[in-house]
């Protein structure tokens, strides 16, 4: 899996006008399955999240985890985060898990997060969604189950 991870001090997501899903301070996570990925990817990749340190402690230094912190997380499913820009100028994303494989590695993701005590919203998979954030920082992290 690929994630996309931005410190925020508030986002959230809208499908026609609908919030669908928002947070306070934590992560805005873009998320995009890869054919290969498993469950256990998922699990592996949310717990990494949960414990990346990425939020300042009293120091000012990035010592903190969002599980420490008891910030949010908002997952986004991001299919474009498997464009293949090798040839020409319009992006390819075969490389992204087929819609019904990634949507429920998606869910799964997020439900992992939720069960390693993370309040986690989601946007909707597969919409068009209108994504709103404040970056905080900025600090954004680039994770690749491929490449830990």
């Amino acid at each position: 899996m690929r994630a996309l991870l931005q410190r925020v001090t508030d986002a959230q997501v809208a499908v026609g006008g609908d919030t669908v899903g928002q947070i306070g301070p934590g992560l805005l996570i873009l998320v995009c399955a890869m054919p290969d990925d498993t469950q256990a990817t998922a699990e592996a990749l949310a717990l990494k999240v949960s414990k990346l340190r990425l939020f300042k402690d009293e120091g000012g230094k990035m010592n903190l985890s969002l599980a420490q912190t008891g910030g949010g997380a908002l997952v986004v499913s991001q299919f474009t985060l498997a464009a293949d820009t090798a040839r020409g100028n319009r992006p390819g994303f075969s490389g992204a898990a087929k819609p019904d494989r990634a949507e429920a590695l998606y869910d799964h993701f997020a439900h992992h997060l939720s069960t390693l005590g993370i309040p986690t919203a989601k946007g909707r998979f597969g919409a068009d969604m209108a994504v709103t954030l404040t970056n905080d920082g900025p600090v954004t992290i680039w994770l690749d189950s491929a490449h830990p």
